[in-house]
Order: C-alpha cells, then structure tokens, then sequence
C-alpha cells in the first residue's frame, strides 16, 4: 500500500509538467494576460537604459545579469514555498501555471506557419511576419530569406522554447526553469555583437551560452530520433561549427540536414551588418511542405521532452 501510494504522489508531482505544456498546446501565450516574460523584458529594459551609458559597461551589464538572474529564481522559489504553506493542491497549480508561461512552443510554431501563408500573398507581408520572431533587418529581405529565417528560428526555439526550459526543470525544479527564462531573454535583449549591446551584454551572452549548451546538442539529437536520420550526426557535428552562436548551430544543422538545404548567411542587426557562416551546402527555395516537416519535427520531440520530464519529475518526488 505504501509503495502504492508513493507512485500515485510521484505522479501527482508530475502532473505541473503535463498540465502546463497542454495549456501551451492549447493556448500558446496568453496575449490577454499578464506575462511573466513581458515583466523580465520591462526590468532589462529599465537596467539597460540607466546602465549601458559610460565607462565599465561589461561590470554594469554583468551585474545586470546576475541580479535579475538571481532575482527571478528567488522570486519564484518564495512564491512557490508561500503557496505550498497555504495548500498543496494551490502549490501543484501555480507550478502548472508557471510552466506554461515557460514553454514557447504552440506561439512560434503559429507565427511560423503564418509567415509562409502571407508570403503566398505578397513579399512585404511575409517581411512584416517574420519580422515579429526574428532579430536581424528584415526590410530588404529575399522571399526565400524569410523563408530561411522562419525556419531557422523555429530549430532555435525548440531548444530555448521547449527543450532547454524542462531541461533546467529537470535538474532545479520549477524555480531553475523560470531562472532560465530570465536567461534567455537578457540574451534575446541585450547579447548583441553590435557596438551598444557587445560590452553590456557579453556577461549575459557567456550564462545563456552555459545555460543551453547541453540543451542545444540534446535537441538536436531528438530531432533526428524523430525522424530517424541517425546518418545525419557527422553533418549536424560538422555544421553547427559555423554558427557564431556555440549552441544555436545544433538545432538548426538538425533541420538544414532533414531538409537538405542551406542555413545562415549575414543579416543586418539594429543598423549593423553581422557576417555569419552558412549551415549546410544546398542552397534550394524552401516551401510550405518545408515548413510542415519542420513543424512535425518540434511537435514531436516536444512530446518526447515532455514525457522524459515528467518521468523525471516523478522518479526524484519519489526517491527524495
């Protein structure tokens, strides 16, 4: 009975993990609600604009980092304790709930699709479109640019979307996954190689290299389990090299080598043109089918991440 009873609580204790990813595939981000990532972005805003002006730029930008990092983790981790005093069962839903403003997958894979569709009606429309889930220039963009931008940012966010945040879930709980959100926007924010952001940034750009690095190469390794193209590890390998990020080229050679084409190139971020490497050989026009495979492609680990997270999450609630 005993040992009944501790599956049933270990499942119990998983139960945050699944509940907050079918909200996600059900709702994707709550545009009518209060987002805990819109306040993460609002406070490196306000740190970034009294801070990054001056001399000792890389301190004042490390200290940025570091305070709203720690910052984000104890806030959660006192939230979490607060509700866990008045009722366990209010503990278990706001980790559900915080679980599902973590994981960014049901939006993008939305914003990605509709970048594809719109470009069928004009090419300013298709630059408009991925202009909301990309951070270079879009404005002089090709057709197949977009194309090649869309989809190199959906392979990207299934390691910071998806598979990074239960990662960190995994080994620190709810608190290591909103702490690792707060990551991954100081580095979507302010971890550019261009002349405002390379001082005050480069302290947030060396923790989210840290935070995904072995989230990156785990997704890449499940996106080719779901396809089954084990023959394509040399090229992932040799490929995610040339990206100047030392994580963000595993997802996306995963993908560049499923569909058999070509990633990268240099693009112009906030008035600065970055050189960048291609990922792959075969430069080729990339379709809406691209996309679809694409997209079956994060479906399908995000379930296999997800069912791995809540094995764990269950196998330490029981053996703590």
């Amino acid at each position: 009975m005993t040992v009944f009873l501790q599956i049933i609580n270990s499942c119990i204790s998983s139960l945050p993990v699944i509940i907050g990813w079918l909200l996600d595939r059900l709702f994707g981000d709550p545009v009518s609600l209060p987002h805990p990532i819109v306040w993460f972005g609002k406070a490196i805003a306000a740190f970034e604009h009294r801070l990054n002006r001056g001399r000792h730029r890389k301190l004042k930008g490390g200290f940025t980092a570091l305070f709203l990092i720690a910052a984000a983790w104890a806030a959660t981790c006192l939230l979490l304790l607060a509700t866990t005093q008045l009722d366990s069962w209010l503990a278990l839903t706001m980790q559900a709930i915080l679980v599902f403003y973590c994981l960014a997958g049901t939006t993008l894979v939305r914003e990605v699709r509709q970048v594809f569709v719109v470009l069928d009606q004009s090419l300013e429309k298709g630059r408009l479109q991925v202009a909301r889930i990309v951070g270079r220039d879009t404005t002089q963009l090709t057709d197949n640019e977009v194309r090649k931008a869309a989809l190199e940012t959906l392979a990207e966010n299934l390691s910071d979307g998806v598979v990074a945040p239960l990662f960190w879930l995994c080994l620190l709980g709810v608190p290591g996954m909103v702490m690792y959100k707060m990551i991954n926007t100081l580095d979507s924010m302010i971890a550019y190689r261009t002349a405002r952001f390379k001082d005050f940034g480069c302290v947030a750009a060396v923790i989210d290299d840290v935070a995904n690095f072995l989230p990156a190469r785990l997704t890449a390794l499940l996106m080719l389990l779901v396809v089954g193209r084990w023959q394509l590890l040399p090229f992932v390998w040799r490929n995610a090299r040339n990206h100047l990020s030392p994580n963000s080229g595993y997802p996306e050679a995963a993908l560049a080598g499923v569909l058999d084409c070509r990633f990268g190139g240099g693009h112009t971020y906030f008035n600065e043109y970055v050189e960048k490497p291609y990922i792959g050989t075969r430069e080729r026009r990339l379709t809406i089918a691209d996309a679809q495979v694409a997209i079956r492609i994060n479906r399908r680990v995000e379930v296999v991440m997800i069912l791995l997270s809540a094995a764990v999450v269950a196998c330490i609630s029981r053996y703590m």
